[in-house]
Order: structure tokens, then sequence, then C-alpha cells
């Protein structure tokens, strides 16, 4: 799997990005993230970026239909259900990577003007959550499911079997970043840092994109999907003592 770092660039312009160090000086000076410290200090924030090659994806879809009773309604979503997994078992999908319990119904009823109102039927519905391991097969899992019933497709995720080694990647880029420029501010303003007094970390969650058609008139239908990347970004914020 082949990754690429993106670091933030240096602000000449100290003050005049959030994104960049603030560097302040004194007793009682207030931080660019609202802390106040009763020494010299310099404040860092280190940010970076992993890109990441998506190789699995995890489809949701819906089955939904409207029958004249509760019981037909729920067995026709049904039906459709267990048919797609069968389908999903013969592509190799494990059973682990299906999600399929929840089931809506809900009657449905008519309005007419200044009269009782008339039930008409039941909707009923089923969702399922699938990951595709290989993504060379989601073409064919996402007709299966149109050919067995399920009449919704709502979201495709394109993920990364490799997103626990990017984000940690990511942090360690985040991290090398913020020293960097700690040591730069300082060494600019013939200080020295004594040692990093606080840590702020919130954890990131990866970017991931959904696949999008490109053209109708691809000849080949994989090529008219476009698989983006997965970005990963990190942010830590440093406060350093100043000597």
């Amino acid at each position: 799997m082949t990754y690429s770092v993106k670091k933030s660039l240096f602000n000449t312009q100290i003050l005049g990005s959030a994104l960049c160090a603030a560097l302040l000086f004194g007793i009682g000076s207030q931080s660019a993230i609202a802390a106040n410290y009763d020494f010299p200090h310099l404040e860092t924030v280190g940010i970076s970026q992993v890109q990441v090659a998506p190789d699995m994806a995890e489809i949701s879809v819906q089955v939904s239909l409207t029958k004249s009773t509760a019981k037909e309604a729920k067995s026709a979503v049904d039906e459709a259900v267990v048919k797609f997994i069968a389908r999903l078992k013969e592509a190799g999908v494990s059973t682990d990577d299906i999600q399929s319990a929840n089931l809506q119904i809900q009657p449905q009823y008519h309005y007419p003007s200044k009269q009782p109102r008339e039930l008409t039927g039941y909707h009923a519905s089923r969702q399922l959550t699938v990951t595709v391991m290989k993504l060379n097969q989601l073409n064919d899992i996402l007709d299966s499911a149109l050919e067995e019933g399920i009449n919704r497709v709502q979201n495709i995720a394109l993920k990364s079997s490799d997103e626990t080694k990017a984000i940690e990647q990511a942090r360690q880029a985040a991290i090398n970043d913020a020293k960097q420029k700690a040591q730069s501010l300082a060494q600019g303003f013939d200080r020295k840092l004594d040692g990093v007094w606080e840590i702020r970390y919130l954890t990131q969650h990866p970017v991931q994109p959904v696949m999008m058609r490109m053209s109708a008139v691809q000849s080949d239908t994989m090529e008219s999907y476009q698989y983006g990347e997965v970005n990963v970004e990190e942010r830590v914020e440093v406060v350093y003592r100043l000597k």
C-alpha cells in the first residue's frame, strides 16, 4: 500500500494564522487556545494528512415495499433479504460482514376530505450493511442486490484495511510537525525550549470517500466508477516552556 504525507507549511506570519504557532511571553498572558500560563511559553499546532488507496467498501442498501397486510409486507422484504444474503455468501462474503437485523413496518393511510382516514396497506423495510473486503467484487454485489429485490442503495463508503497504520503514520507526522515548528520559533526568537508542558489531542476520523458515478458512456462498467482516496488527518496541540 502506498502512502503520501502532506505536512502543513510553516507560515512566516506567526500571528496571522490560527494554524501556526502562537508565541507568548510574560506572566498572566493568555494563549491562542484560551488557557492561562504564568511562565514564558510557546504553543504549536502540528497537522498532517495521509492519503490511502481504498481496497474495501461498506455499503448500505434497503428493500422497501408496501403490501395489503403487515404479514405480506414483512414476508416480501424478508424474502428479498434472504435471497440477497444467499448471493453474498456465494460471493464469499462472511456472515460477520453482514448486518440485517432491523425491520420497520408502518400502516399507510389515505385521508379523504372530511372523512375518516382509510387504511390502504402496510409499508415494510429492512436495511442491510455489508462490508465488501474485495473492492473488485463491489459492482457484482450491487448488481445482485438489485436483482434480488433490494431497491435502494443508500450509501457506498470506500475504506482501507490499512487505516490503523495510516492513522499512526499521520499522528507521528503531526507530532514531528509540532516539534519542528517549536524549534524553529524558539531559535528565531533567541530562546530555548524547556520541555513539554501540555499536550492536547483529539482523535480524528478518516474521511471515507463515497463512490461516484463518472460517466454513462464508459464502455467498461467498472471503469465508470471513480475510487477516491481515504484521507486521514491528525492534529496535535503542544505547549512548551521557554528558558
